[in-house]
């Protein structure tokens, strides 16, 4: 006897027209189509990110001159202690 065989599966379908009404279901295979779309998409680019160089961004700011880097590291620590509240004295 075969667990899946197309007469038990209209059995099992009846039962859930019954319980949850053609409104529901139709939701819930809405739902469930878009949440498979979302996961595949999501897989594609988590493969196409693998895939991409993991330094790109690093590439570029090592292959510039000691001299343009400087500055910019010297403008951001003082960008960090000009939003920093002056010390009142005591």
């Amino acid at each position: 006897m075969d667990l899946f065989a197309p007469r038990h599966l209209l059995i099992v379908l009846a039962v859930c027209l019954l319980v949850f009404g053609t409104k529901k279901l139709k939701t819930l295979g809405s739902d469930l189509g878009s949440a498979v779309r979302g996961f595949k998409k999501a897989m594609s680019e988590g493969e196409a990110e693998e895939h991409a160089p993991a330094h790109a961004g690093a590439a570029t700011v090592a292959s510039q001159p000691p001299e343009l880097a400087a500055p910019i590291a010297a403008a951001s620590t003082d960008a960090n202690t000009a939003s920093q509240p002056a010390a009142k004295p005591a």
